[in-house]
């Protein structure tokens, strides 16, 4: 016994090896979500923890070792001795990069990468790997678009071949049973409904077995179809079915060909005649199953006791949730009983031989019902003596015990209490033979059901003995000869008014199948196939049956190309994988040739040879036409994708003059690095506009259209890469600029990096912003008194020019000598430089700045900055 502590309150596992009797805690490292215990193997268990991690372990829970991380909530699976290649394998769905998956397998103690295997090469749609009996489903994007793509028996993945016009927005897997798939298909046009489809074998081509079937949200978010299969009868289910917006419930005894109303009862619980003539009126059941173990559903059958099925419904002309009774039925749903007028939660008992009813209901109770009879009649048993709010049922396992514990609390304050009802001093012996009866199945009179006639036994009423592990699966079976009831409508083909099988309009009748290979013999459909687990034999079997031909050449149809991450864009250098399919022209005959679109072609004489998928490495980026091409003596088909190939981009840097004239058009450039990188996508921001402009060029013209300061933003995105730079740029109506010069030896004496650059052109700046507002202030001030002076004593205009000359190189040399730095060409050496190292003047476009005092401008052509005396130069 294993018992899960609250997360909440601590992490461990207690384990019982003596039924109970007593218990030693484990700690875990991890918070577990859910188990998942081997159906064979009762020692090994996986666990998932919040953190989206698998754990494992082989000692039932005492040592755990980790599997995988990132793994898919409810999307791992234990393999399936016979089918796999080994035991103690898993099958996962894990989480990669932007919202994709893959599907893998792994030894449970050894999932290192070295170790994994990938089924399917290419990347999944999250969240649809299903892994059940002999199938895998998985769900591939093509082309923005999801494809379904199944499995059979581990063997390569096929596309799953749908009626032509069926476009489905959701597909859940309801059954595998008997080598056949049950799949629920939400198309185009339903939002609260699913139509039901059924495959031949292998699960590759689906035929319509039910439309119109209500769907809801289960509490997990799950969607919940309305179809319950019966247990212990093969190819029996239950439906609810959507009729002119009235919800209706159908059964079905041959696995969906035909479907028909429950008949509703004769009479009610008081014995009262019930009138309700179909197609009118009848009985409808609620069909959901309860996902709570120690809970029972709206609906309960046991493969222990067949022909039995209990479950809450009404009677009347469609299903509602108002006044529910409980009915039952002993031959399998042709005939029905109430046998409550209130909800109850009804258990088996002895391996069905006798049945236990608690009503369902919030207030506290104090009694169980007991029926020996198949619920035709009721013994009320109290179970404790004071009221209990009853929580769940918990039935003891094993097929011979007869103990059923019921937990619960006294108050809404109370702790839980367990109250364990022991029913064996009820019987008094072992069943017999003499203790049973049998029973035969049919359906509203005819017994040949799936092509047999089917005898069961079970218990005689009011009989109380325990029955044997071995009694309850006794039966007797008898085939049937071959009538048009045990065919169904082959792929492509649809049920006419008279019951014929014709082809769809959208078929054409293809004489070849998915298979065929020229020269070799295949079975041609009649458009009928017999169903699967029906055993007819003889009578009309030969005029249904698919006709043996020999397998004749046909063109290639159907070609599918796409790479295996379902995307358009590759990595220079890396593997890209492209899958190829075809879907008719298959054979020995048909070549496959796949273009990479850089001179590179490979062919290959049969598409099963590259199932795994054709592997490419490219050496360059660009874009490449790459095509894949089927070909033989009857025709070809070629289809085309356009791969982007890029490498990964670095860094973008934005190159804008850091000053401009309003309303002229300047050129905003980009540099990438590396400079190569393929298509890229250019967004430009200006100022705190929220919508970008977007180009394909890295360069932008542009015009500032007011003065200020403008902020330039910049992103570069290349694949799933994008890099953002941005620059300030400042709008006058006028400015000039003079180009400073940089030393020749600038970057052998400094580092060769941007960030150095950055750094002292900065300081360049500020200093040449403060000296030049200084300068322009103390120019123009003489040259106000100059020009007053002159003008009074009549000289020409050319002394005032050379008394401003005059004044600006006084000015000059009054720079120079603040700021203890060289001019070009003179050397300069400080007293904070004792090694005598030589200084390098930097070359830096000079920043105009405004006259505050008039609209003419100043511009310093030299400027030399003061920088930390540890500097080798600027």
């Amino acid at each position: 016994i294993m018992l899960l502590t609250d997360p909440e309150v601590e992490s461990s596992l207690l384990i019982s090896l003596d039924e109970g009797a007593s218990y030693q805690k484990y700690s875990l490292a991890f918070d577990i979500l859910s188990l998942l215990f081997h159906p064979e193997q009762e020692d090994w268990i996986l666990a998932y923890s919040h953190d989206q991690k698998l754990y494992v372990s082989v000692e039932f829970g005492r040592r755990w070792q980790l599997v995988h991380d990132n793994v898919v909530p409810n999307r791992f699976y234990w393999s399936r001795l016979g089918l796999d290649k080994e035991q103690g394998m898993i099958h996962l769905e894990i989480s990669v990069s932007d919202g994709r998956s893959q599907y893998i397998t792994c030894k449970l103690q050894n999932c290192s990468d070295g170790n994994k295997s990938k089924p399917f090469p290419g990347f999944i749609i999250p969240d649809s790997l299903v892994v059940q009996d002999e199938y895998v489903f998985i769900q591939v994007p093509v082309g923005g678009q999801s494809v379904h793509y199944v499995s059979y028996k581990r063997n390569a993945f096929y596309p799953m071949k749908l009626p032509k016009y069926t476009l489905p927005k959701d597909l859940q897997i309801i059954s595998t049973d008997d080598n056949q798939v049950v799949a629920a298909i939400q198309d185009w046009h339903q939002n609260d409904s699913y139509n039901l489809y059924m495959s031949e074998s292998r699960g590759l081509f689906f035929t319509l077995m039910l439309e119109d079937v209500v769907s809801s949200g289960g509490p997990e978010g799950n969607i919940m179809i309305d179809l319950y299969e019966v247990a212990g009868i093969k190819g029996v289910f239950l439906s609810n079915k959507v009729v002119e917006n009235q919800v209706k419930t159908y059964i079905t005894y041959n696995k969906g060909r035909d479907w028909r109303l429950l008949q509703a009862p004769a009479t009610d619980l008081q014995g009262n005649k019930v009138y309700c003539e179909q197609p009118y009126c009848s009985l409808h059941l609620h069909l959901h199953v309860s996902e709570n173990p120690y809970t029972s559903g709206n609906i309960v059958s046991k493969d222990s006791a067949p022909g039995i099925i209990i479950a809450s419904g009404v009677v009347g002309p469609e299903l509602t949730n108002a006044n529910v009774s409980i009915f039952i039925t002993s031959d399998a749903g042709n005939t029905w009983r109430e046998v409550f007028q209130e909800e109850y939660s009804v258990f088996f008992l002895n391996q069905g031989g006798s049945l236990v009813a608690i009503r369902h209901t919030p207030l506290p109770i104090r009694h169980i019902w007991l029926s020996f009879d198949e619920g035709r009649n009721w013994d009320k048993y109290s179970f404790t003596s004071s009221p209990l709010y009853v929580d769940g049922v918990l039935g003891e396992p094993g097929e011979d015990t007869l103990i059923m514990t019921i937990f619960g609390h006294f108050s809404h304050r109370s702790e839980w209490q367990l109250v364990k009802i022991d029913f064996r001093s009820i019987f008094q012996q072992r069943c017999t033979s003499d203790d049973y009866l049998t029973w035969q199945l049919h359906n509203e009179g005819e017994v040949c059901i799936m092509g047999m006639k089917r005898i069961f036994q079970k218990l005689k009423a009011n009989v109380r003995c325990v029955k044997a592990r071995d009694q309850y699966i006794s039966q007797m079976s008898d085939s049937c000869l071959c009538t048009e009831a045990d065919f169904e409508c082959d792929y492509g083909f649809e049920r006419q008014i008279d019951g014929t099988c014709a082809p769809a309009f959208w078929f054409v009748h293809s004489a070849t199948s998915r298979d065929c290979i020229a020269g070799d013999s295949f079975l041609n459909t009649t458009g009928y196939h017999r169903a699967l687990s029906n055993n007819c034999t003889e009578g009309n079997l030969l005029k249904y049956s698919p006709r043996r031909q020999k397998c004749p050449s046909q063109a290639p149809k159907g070609l599918q190309l796409f790479t295996n991450e379902g995307t358009l864009v590759a990595t220079l250098g890396k593997n890209v994988t492209f899958l190829v399919f075809l879907e008719e022209g298959l054979g020995s005959m048909t070549s496959i040739t796949v273009d990479f679109g850089d001179g590179t072609a490979i062919s290959y004489v049969n598409i099963s040879s590259i199932d795994d998928g054709v592997k490419h490495i490219y050496s360059k980026v660009g874009i490449y036409q790459v095509s894949a091409t089927a070909n033989n003596a009857l025709g070809f088909e070629r289809i085309m994708l356009y791969l982007h190939v890029s490498c990964q981009l670095e860094q973008v840097q934005l190159s804008a003059p850091s000053v401009v004239i309003k309303n002229k058009a300047v050129n905003l450039t980009t540099v990438l690095q590396p400079s190569d990188v393929g298509t890229v996508t250019y967004y430009w921001w200006f100022d705190n506009k929220t919508e970008p402009v977007v180009t394909l060029s890295g360069a932008m013209p542009f015009t500032f259209s007011k003065e200020g300061t403008h902020t330039v933003t910049v992103q570069a995105s290349v694949g799933n890469t994008v890099h953002q730079d941005q620059k300030r740029v400042s709008v006058y109506d006028y400015f000039r600029s003079h180009v400073l010069a940089f030393s020749s030896n600038l970057d052998e004496l400094n580092p060769g990096v941007s960030e150095w650059r950055e750094d002292i052109a900065r300081v360049v700046k500020n200093c040449m912003v403060q000296v030049s507002f200084s300068a322009a202030e103390i120019s123009f001030r003489f040259w106000q008194l100059a020009a007053l002076h002159y003008s009074d004593s009549g000289h020409s205009g050319t002394a005032v020019i050379m008394l401003v000359s005059v004044v600006l190189m006084g000015l000059a040399a009054f720079v120079i000598y603040k700021f203890k730095r060289k001019v070009p060409g003179m050397n300069t050496y400080t007293a904070e430089q004792p090694d005598k190292e030589q200084e390098v003047i930097p070359s830096v476009t000079s920043i105009a700045v405004p006259n505050p005092e008039g609209d003419k401008l100043t511009a310093l052509d030299h400027v030399d900055v003061q920088l930390d005396s540890k500097s080798r130069g600027v």
